[in-house]
Parts: structure tokens; C-alpha cells; sequence
């Protein structure tokens, strides 16, 4: 299967280190980053790709919009700004890296949003005239009245929503077969969020698995770090073992976090 992906940085998120990796603390909830040192705060990149798929463009998660650059307050709330803050470098918003690709947002053919937390649906009104924006509906419901969600980011946006079917790969086996032909799967690998999914892309040399945030790092799986934000700790533990076990396979090219300081952009053939 000749899909070509385009990792690129959409921005980056000032994070605690304790967001990135679940602490043993005193603290009620050291990933806020309230009362906790300047030593232990991270910025980690934001990263969305481009799947050139032989049957279609596919965009995975939406980086920050480009409000981020001129009002945070106003755009991630009083509340949420205090406990990490974001940056857009000119020119790596996703309407300015489709753009210098020459693709205008119209021709996507599918937006996949992994799940609805603010760094990866931000700039999804960006590319609201795609062909299909899609979650999972665990995720959309959880994010009509969940906390940790900033639904005016996706307000007057067409998102449509898809129910879990059997697959043969995840840790529940249940997902979505975008395609219909295996070649590109919605893995549920809930627990950081009720609905998370990963995306697992067959190439030419085997399967690439964009975890999203089932771990931050590689770091997460290889020493069995859960993040510091989960919504189902037994969930969130058994999604990691899957990716940590899945990467293992000898089909399996490459495994990428989507906050991953130790991933640059590139494009994976």
C-alpha cells in the first residue's frame, strides 16, 4: 500500500511534566501545573499528519489554530490557560501547511480527529469545508458535557461521528476500517479520553501506528508510564500494553506520540 504520511509540528504546548507522565505525588494534581517549579514544566510539540492515501487525502488532528497566536485567554478560557499555554510558529498552522503544499482544506478528503482535547481540534475550523471530519461517537458524546473539553473550537463545525466495529487490531479489537479495504484503521485505545483513537496506516514496509496520546514518548510504553491525565486508569493501561506490544511486531515500521520531543518532522515513504 503506497500512503506516504507527513509528520509536521502544528505548534508546541507548554505542559508540567506530570500531564506527559503520571507522578506518585502529594499533589492533588501536579499536571496543572498550580504551585509546581518552572524546573518541572516541558514544552513538548503538537503534531497532526498528512496521509497521502492512494484513496484519498487524510489529515489526522488539527494542531492549534491560529488564535492561539493573538488571545490565548479568549481562546483556550481563563481556566485551561493557566495550567499549560501553546505557540505557532509563522507558517506551521495547518491552513499554512496545506497551503505551501498547494492542497486547498476542500480537497481533504478526511479529517480524523483522535480525540476533541484543545491541542488537537484548535485548528479545526481551519479545514471545516473537508469532505468528512470524523471522532469516535464515545468521543463526542463524552465531549457534550465532559470536562477538559473547549467546545466553541468545534462550534458550527460538521463533525460526524462513527460507531465501533470489530477490527483485527487494538486492545478491545473495535475501531473503524476507514477504507473498508485494511489498509487504514481507527484503533480505540481508550482511557487518556473515553473515545481516544490511534491510527495505524499500512505502507509499503508495514504498519505506521500514530498513538495520538496513549503515551507521550516512547518513553510511555517502554517503561509503562500512564499520562498524567486519564479518564479510566484500567482502560488507559491496556491501550498502552497494546501499543507497547504492537511495536514489537516485525511489520510494524514505527510508533509515534503525538507530543514526542524526540520526533521531528518528516515524511515516511
Amino acid at each position: 500500500m503506497n500512503s506516504k504520511i507527513h509528520v509536521w509540528h502544528t505548534g508546541q504546548v507548554y505542559i508540567d511534566q506530570a500531564m506527559a507522565f503520571q507522578e506518585k505525588t502529594l499533589h492533588p494534581m501536579p499536571y496543572t501545573g498550580w504551585l509546581r517549579s518552572s524546573a518541572k514544566q516541558r514544552w513538548v510539540p503538537v503534531s497532526a499528519y498528512l496521509i497521502e492515501h492512494p484513496k484519498g487525502l487524510v489529515l489526522v488532528d488539527t494542531g492549534w489554530h491560529e488564535d492561539i497566536r493573538t488571545n490565548q485567554r479568549k481562546h483556550l478560557g481563563w481556566l485551561t490557560s493557566t495550567m499549560f499555554k501553546g505557540t505557532l510558529p509563522k507558517g506551521q498552522s495547518i491552513a499554512e501547511r496545506l497551503q505551501a503544499k498547494g492542497i486547498d482544506h476542500k480537497d481533504i478528503d478526511y479529517v480524523l480527529l483522535t480525540h476533541l482535547h484543545s491541542d488537537h481540534v484548535s485548528g479545526v475550523k481551519h479545514v471545516a469545508d473537508a469532505k468528512h471530519i470524523l471522532t469516535s461517537k464515545l468521543e463526542w458524546d463524552a465531549a457534550q458535557k465532559g470536562v477538559g473539553y473547549i467546545r466553541p473550537m468545534w462550534e458550527g463545525v460538521n463533525i460526524n461521528t462513527f460507531e465501533l466495529q470489530r477490527i483485527p487490531h487494538g486492545p478491545y479489537q473495535l475501531g473503524y476500517d476507514l477504507f473498508q479495504d485494511g489498509s487504514l484503521y481507527m484503533v480505540h485505545t481508550p482511557g487518556h479520553s473515553k473515545g481516544l483513537f490511534s491510527v495505524l496506516v499500512q505502507t509499503n514496509r508495514g504498519w505506521v501506528l500514530l498513538a495520538s496520546d496513549v503515551g507521550y514518548s516512547n518513553r510511555s510504553w517502554e517503561q509503562n508510564i500512564l499520562p498524567g491525565v486519564t479518564v479510566d486508569k484500567v482502560a488507559a493501561q491496556k491501550s498502552l500494553d497494546w501499543v507497547g506490544e504492537f511495536r514489537k511486531r516485525d511489520d510494524c515500521v514505527q510508533v509515534m506520540a503525538n507530543h514526542d520531543p524526540a520526533i521531528g518532522e518528516q515524511i515516511i515513504e
